[in-house]
């Protein structure tokens, strides 16, 4: 920018875009200094390098609100939890499903984790099954994407929402 472009001659583009082709640092830098801008590299690879005047305080600002736009657009995928026992009443478990469905629709993942406590331990083909009509239940908006492993006292299953592309 400016001084710091150490080399003889440069292509030079304007403020609006037209080409002044190739001419000597000093007189870009002076062409610059007379519209109150800056002369900036923007192809230092090219021979000759190519540099435009700019305000470079307005297009560093104009270039951060842009990455603030396609931050805002970006959605992060979270995975969400969902705890429930062996023993678990329907009506509980109907709650968790809607809650379950909620994050799905919003295009969150969701794991399901089956909890055993004391004896329990002993339920495990039972609890593979509900988790099993757990997916099937919502299978209209998701998909398993790791089907029910045991690991210790509990019991994972994670589900994919359909419209993500997933």
């Amino acid at each position: 920018m400016n001084e710091a472009i150490r080399v003889r001659e440069v292509r030079l583009i304007g403020v609006n875009g037209e080409n002044h082709g190739i001419v000597p640092t000093r007189k870009a830098l002076e062409i610059a200094r007379d519209a109150g801008l800056d002369l900036v590299e923007v192809a230092p690879d090219a021979r000759p390098p190519v540099c435009r005047i700019m305000d470079y305080g307005k297009y560093k600002y104009m270039q951060k609100k842009r990455e603030q736009e396609a931050k805002k657009k970006l959605h992060q995928i979270e995975v969400k939890e969902v705890r429930v026992r062996p023993k678990i009443e329907r009506h509980d478990l109907d709650i968790k499903m809607k809650r379950a469905r909620n994050f799905l629709e919003e295009g969150n993942k969701v794991q399901f984790t089956m909890l055993f406590r004391g004896r329990e331990i002993t339920f495990t083909t039972r609890a593979r099954e509900m988790l099993l009509s757990i997916a099937e239940e919502l299978s209209d908006i998701s998909r398993i994407e790791r089907h029910p492993t045991s690991e210790g006292r509990r019991m994972i299953m994670v589900l994919v929402p359909l419209k993500t592309g997933n």
